[in-house]
């Protein structure tokens, strides 16, 4: 009898050799970025262990390659899962049987629904599968998930704990300037606690105005109470919604924040796989699904936790940066909504890509270029790269 991993492996007889994979070549790299108002440019992309990243080109039998990236959660790690254990697994399988691939990877890599290195690993995988279909069919990502729609709008992830309260107000009204309509903070990382995070919001609601909204995000840092006496202590600030708030993603506390405060609760952006995406929907944990393709398994996982939330009448937003990845998921699913523009991040795109989408009054038009539409810059590749 033919098991399921059997089973998923496609004929090879008439598949065209643009889309079968040939190769897998993924590297780790390092970035410096330069904050709005501070004088020094920052190590890494965004908090202290935010170093390195992944960057991956999948190779077809014709030369067509695609490309993804992941981020900093054990990148030597994931370089090594694609070039020993993934690659051996896919080569000769088509890059648009992407359910074929994904139970291929699952069954033989991951039978017991683990997350860390592997969806790393796979987002990469799958991402420049994505790329490298929609070249073949000259359409983007966004159109082959769906072509909701063209533009997306652009929050910007600007709060840094290295600002004072001073520079935080003005860097807030720069980027309102700018054109954006939506800022975030981060929080849960000031030694003042609480306290300080609560002051901090109010400043920059008090910078900006009535009509910007205003996202934090604690990056699973705070507990229970914590996290409730700041809700308390900002609920007439009129946040959108406050990202990952509690240790673990704890659904069961989420749940119980969530019925305790105004605040509408985000999360999800870090989660592996669909199940654990699910268990913040059925559990009432949060208002707003946040996944991320560039950790949870690319583009076919993302899919389908944003057809999870729909039936639950929930939106989606990007959270974890990569927003010229994540972009497509919003501007091709129905339920898409915010992608967030992370400066940190955002640097990493600026230096890799030549044609990477900005932001035009807080809101990124989709290139018309297929796949991922980006043009790397292979300079920028080889002056970043980590040596093995």
């Amino acid at each position: 009898m033919s098991t399921l991993s059997e089973l998923a492996l496609p004929a090879e007889a008439s598949v065209d050799a643009s889309f079968v994979i040939k190769d897998i070549r993924a590297s780790v790299h390092t970035i410096s970025i330069q904050i709005p108002l501070l004088s020094e440019k920052i190590a890494g992309f965004g908090r202290e262990e935010q170093t390195e990243f992944v960057f991956c080109e999948v190779e077809t039998a014709a030369g067509v390659t695609g490309i993804g990236m992941t981020g900093q959660f054990l990148p030597h790690a994931v370089v090594e899962t694609l070039h020993t254990h993934i690659l051996p697994l896919v080569r000769g399988m088509d890059v648009r049987d992407v359910e074929a691939v994904h139970s291929r990877v699952w069954w033989k890599l991951n039978a017991r629904a683990m997350t860390g290195v592997i969806s790393s690993a796979l987002s990469c995988l799958d991402i420049a599968m994505w790329d490298i279909h929609g070249k073949g069919v000259d359409r983007t990502i966004a159109g082959l998930l769906g072509g909701a729609r063209k533009n997306v709008p652009a929050y910007c992830t600007f709060g840094f704990p290295q600002y004072d309260l001073d520079l935080l107000a003005e860097a807030a009204k720069l980027h309102v300037a700018n054109g954006f309509k939506g800022l975030k903070l981060v929080v849960a990382v000031d030694k003042g606690g609480w306290r300080e995070d609560a002051r901090r919001v109010r400043k920059v609601r008090d910078a900006v105005g009535d009509d910007i909204d205003i996202m934090i995000d604690a990056n699973y840092l705070f507990n229970p109470v914590q996290a409730k006496q700041l809700c308390r202590a900002i609920e007439d600030c009129n946040i959108t919604w406050f990202e990952e708030p509690l240790h673990q993603n704890d659904a069961r506390a989420m749940h119980d924040l969530r019925r305790s405060t105004r605040i509408p609760i985000a999360g999800g952006q870090n989660e592996g796989h669909r199940w654990r995406l699910r268990e913040l929907v059925e559990k009432h944990a949060v208002d707003i699904l946040q996944p991320n393709c560039c950790f949870n398994g690319g583009y076919t996982e993302t899919r389908k936790a944003a057809h999870l939330a729909q039936a639950y009448n929930l939106p989606i937003a990007n959270g974890g940066g990569w927003p010229l990845f994540n972009m497509h998921t919003m501007a091709g699913l129905m339920n898409g909504w915010y992608v967030e523009w992370h400066l940190g991040i955002v640097s990493i795109g600026e230096a890799f890509f030549k044609d990477a989408p900005v932001p035009v009054n807080g809101e990124i038009t989709l290139s018309d270029k297929p796949g991922l539409g980006l043009t790397v810059d292979y300079d920028a590749v080889r002056s970043t790269r980590v040596k093995p």
